[in-house]
């Protein structure tokens, strides 16, 4: 049966010249966005997203904690709540900077709908599966980043297309709700897992000077979602737009590690070692922001903070949104989070995760 959803969908694709295309559902993600390929006449092809208004409200650009508080996790967290205008602003912004994000042909920020440029399915880390090397892949993943980290950073984005979309800091309230998120969660999927109030309190004080340093360090445009599924092969563009990029909507003003981290960090696939620790090198040497910044001690605690968050973030969608795929991810993570533990500085949270998350808890 059509659905009222699907009569909108349908008047938005005719009104975009579209309604003859034939239509390919695409495999969805953790998200409430859905994907399909639209298939057109000549052998072309676009990609049509459909954000329903589902999420609670995105940050207010002048909120204040304590309506960020109120208004729930999206704005506290600082994500974009899948608002349209968010992903055609930032398109724009990463295109006019040199890199590659899909055009957007046709949008309807009411609606939740647009159309966009399909850039294939050369996904990184579909094609490292497939038996493609993976040195080069994360070599030109690494010097996009560095050239989207080297552009100047604007306020507000979407000018170009007429939207006024604010680019928020990722500040310590933000970055708390990622600190929150394995305490809140892990204890329901592994019962060994024991954090009482004073547990809870010692964890907040381990982490309150690193949320000061991710916040004191926010000075780069930060996609916040930048591993190996959301990054694309585009062999025949040249320079950092080889790099196709997906799921930026959440961008926002961050620490340089972030990304970094996020990179090197992937839930989904290993990144062994040996390659974390080139990439790291290559970084250091060839950005700027590594002169100015303790990046390799920021990567080792806002990586922490970035594994501890998917950690629970895992734990979430397996306890309470019966996901139990997800579980499989864990022990990959707990083998992140022991490399970045080994950092002297975060002996501290070393020792918290020694006392309350048993070993047969840690996969």
């Amino acid at each position: 049966m059509t659905t009222e959803r699907d009569a909108l969908k349908d008047a938005f694709l005719a009104r975009a010249s579209l309604a003859g295309a034939r239509r390919e559902r695409l495999a969805g993600d953790a998200s409430t966005r859905n994907y399909e390929r639209l298939h057109l006449a000549g052998g072309d092809s676009r990609i049509f997203m459909d954000q329903p208004p589902v999420e609670s409200a995105s940050c207010p650009p002048d909120a204040d904690a304590g309506t960020r508080r109120a208004l729930g996790y999206n704005a506290m967290a600082r994500l974009a709540a899948g608002r349209v205008d968010a992903f055609v602003a930032v398109a724009g912004w990463l295109t006019q900077a040199g890199l590659s994000a899909p055009r957007i042909d046709a949008f309807d920020v009411g609606q939740g709908l647009a159309v966009m440029e399909d850039l294939g399915d050369d996904l990184f880390g579909t094609l490292i599966a497939g038996g493609a090397e993976e040195g080069p892949l994360y070599e030109a993943a690494l010097d996009a980043l560095i050239h989207m980290q080297d552009q100047p950073v604007p306020a507000r984005l979407g000018a170009g297309a007429g939207l006024d979309w604010p680019l928020l800091t990722y500040d310590a309230l933000a970055l708390e709700t990622a600190v929150d998120l394995l305490p809140d969660w892990l204890p329901a999927l592994r019962p060994g897992v024991q954090v009482d109030a004073a547990a809870r309190a010692d964890w907040a004080a381990i982490w309150a000077p690193i949320l000061a340093r991710g916040e004191a360090g926010a000075r780069v445009f930060c996609h916040r979602d930048y591993h190996a599924e959301n990054l694309i092969w585009l062999p025949d563009r040249e320079g950092p737009a080889r790099v196709g990029m997906l799921d930026f909507q959440d961008a926002v003003l961050a620490h340089p590690a972030w990304d970094l981290s996020m990179l090197l960090h992937d839930a989904r696939r290993d990144v062994s070692r040996a390659l974390s620790d080139t990439m790291l090198e290559r970084y250091l040497d060839r950005s700027r922001h590594a002169g100015e910044l303790p990046i390799t001690a920021d990567f080792h605690a806002l990586g922490a903070l970035n594994i501890c968050r998917i950690i629970g973030v895992f734990a979430r969608l397996v306890v309470r949104d019966g996901r139990p795929r997800y579980e499989a991810f864990l022990p990959r993570m707990w083998g992140y989070l022991d490399t970045c533990l080994a950092d002297p500085g975060l002996s501290d949270l070393r020792a918290w995760l020694d006392a309350c998350v048993p070993p047969d808890a840690r996969r």
